[in-house]
């Protein structure tokens, strides 16, 4: 079998002005970006206020091993697979971060013969809209540094400065630094950070506006700092908010793409489910569900991360109601949380305490569930059929194969019937905690209804800005939990099914123009760095000018 990239290289695209078409989509609704790939106006859901939403399927995981278990590829699997069986489909993912690109995880458009094309430009630099979003950051970061500089007239005090860089590769050197140095003339000596760009307040803003004008709001409200009286800093004050919308202006537009079977893919925005909130923007949601009878969105990570914030804060925000949950499992991802990755049938029994863990998250939700086994060349049927079973046996409503990565949309066809079935059942969509809820009191309701805990521990610094917050008036907004993704509890090494921890919650920041509140868990950075041999290494050009090694 070919590799990915030579399939999506070796793929014939169809112009995107027929995918646009055929999607429904007016012609002076799309601004093409060359032959491939093209901007979608917000006109459209003016045009098609009155028409019903489609169904909302959310693509969710058991919790992934560090190279992730397929979720992209089950979710452009399912896309094609209803396409196969003649239904009105369209996808929606997030935008590739170059962290994760050049480092573990790889591209994030799919693999084998399920992918998004264009796969290359997807995985770099697409249509610009994550360089324009650290474009934004920074220019209110150089801004503020440059109100200090000159008068200080709103009385900011330098130290209470939270506003922080971002750049969109994994540096782990940059977590931590010191601005300023060299005197005066370079700005107030203080330490600081970057953020990765996908895990940026601008970014999390971008995939939540409603429009443009919600867009220039949202960023207005950003809170970059105190006064030395306490009183909080936006970014309107700074002057800033009009010359970063304008920056954003096409950014928030979402980007339409293809399947490699014709079918239409919004990809768009791009936060991490560890550290933000994990899914890609409202507004492609809303444009997907106006065109489309079937609307497949993925979540990042695991149920206990993308899935739960997608419930208890996109939907809220963006008055979404999901219809179904597809829950993504593989053999390999279950004998690794029975903590014996070469192990047989014992091991996978040992292991789906997982599986069944997210299956009972997705209940609280009041959600039908479809389990998807992604299958891989070295499963054995019975291993398959396990996994399966279990499933079935702890409230799955269907579980089905995926054979996407080899067979295309014929290879997810049967995923795509069960999922159907499962959207057409009535269902009892609700939230984990009501907004009206204590700040301290939603975070426990996250810890213990989601994450299995037996309750949380705040330290000093996460219970001063409780009652920071309680006195601002931010108390009624919902929580962004940023923890490992590698276990259902804030620790990394904590694997399966864990029992009797309590969730360590170190900080807490205020997103005031996103309009969430960020707990940090455990040691979670908001920088990754990259591993021992990352991605990158891998990744060259050929004599002919051919992009090799990315996948």
């Amino acid at each position: 079998m070919p590799s990915s990239l030579q399939i999506a290289q070796e793929a014939t695209l169809r112009p995107i002005t027929e995918i646009a078409a055929a999607a429904g989509l007016e012609p002076d609704e799309i601004d093409p970006y060359g032959r491939y790939k093209a901007k979608v106006s917000l006109s459209v859901l003016d045009r098609l206020a009155s028409k019903a939403d489609g169904k909302l399927i959310d693509v969710t995981a058991i919790t992934p091993t560090k190279a992730g278990e397929g979720k992209t590829t089950t979710a452009v699997a399912l896309t094609q697979g209803l396409g196969h069986i003649g239904k009105s489909v369209a996808l929606c993912l997030r935008e590739a971060s170059l962290g994760p690109v050049f480092g573990i995880k790889g591209g994030a458009a799919g693999g084998g013969y399920t992918q998004v094309v264009p796969m290359e430009d997807m995985n770099l630099h697409f249509t610009g809209d994550i360089h324009a979003i650290g474009a934004a950051n920074n220019l209110l970061a150089a801004m503020l540094e440059t109100h200090l500089l000159h008068g200080n007239v709103l009385n900011i005090d330098p130290l209470s400065i939270s506003w922080r860089r971002c750049m969109d590769i994994n540096d782990r050197s940059l977590r931590d630094i010191v601005v300023g140095l060299g005197g005066k003339a370079n700005g107030f000596p203080r330490q600081t950070g970057f953020d990765i760009t996908a895990a940026s307040e601008v970014m999390a803003i971008a995939a939540v506006a409603s429009d443009l004008k919600d867009l220039r709001a949202r960023l207005g409200a950003i809170t970059v700092g105190n006064t030395y009286d306490g009183e909080p800093v936006t970014a309107e004050q700074l002057q800033a908010a009009g010359s970063m919308t304008v920056l954003l202006k096409e950014t928030i537009k979402p980007n339409l793409v293809q399947t490699l079977e014709g079918q239409p893919a919004f990809v768009h925005c791009g936060p991490f489910a560890n550290i933000a909130h994990g899914n890609n923007s409202v507004v492609a949601d809303r444009v997907a569900l106006k065109l489309a009878d079937y609307v497949v969105t993925e979540s990042g990570f695991a149920s206990d991360m993308g899935m739960e914030k997608f419930f208890d804060i996109v939907c809220r925000l963006g008055n979404l109601k999901p219809d179904a949950v597809v829950l993504v499992a593989t053999v390999k991802a279950l004998k690794h949380h029975a903590g014996d990755p070469d192990g047989g049938m014992d091991a996978i029994e040992t292991g789906a305490a997982n599986m069944v863990r997210h299956l009972g998250i997705i209940r609280e939700f009041g959600l039908n569930t479809v389990v998807a086994v992604n299958a891989f060349p070295g499963d054995a049927t019975e291993e398959v059929e396990l996994v399966k079973r279990i499933a079935l046996e702890h409230g799955a409503y269907a579980a089905e194969v995926n054979n996407g990565f080899l067979q295309g949309g014929k290879g997810g066809a049967a995923l795509a019937e069960a999922v159907v079935a499962a959207a057409d059942e009535p269902s009892k969509f609700e939230f984990i905690y009501p907004l009206d809820a204590p700040i301290e009191d939603k975070i426990e309701a996250i810890a213990r209804r989601v994450y299995g805990a037996d309750g949380i521990s705040l330290l000093p610094a996460a219970r001063a800005k409780i009652k920071a917050f309680d006195k601002a008036g931010l108390n009624k907004l919902p929580i962004c939990m940023a923890k490992t993704h590698l276990s259902l509890s804030h620790d990394p090494l904590l694997a399966n099914a864990p029992t009797g921890f309590t969730v360590g919650v170190r900080d807490l920041r205020a997103y005031t123009g996103a309009g969430w509140i960020v707990a940090l868990c455990g040691d979670m950075q908001t920088m990754p760095g990259l591993g021992k041999t990352p991605a990158a290494i891998h990744v060259d050009i050929d004599d002919r000018g051919e992009t090799v090694g990315l996948f």
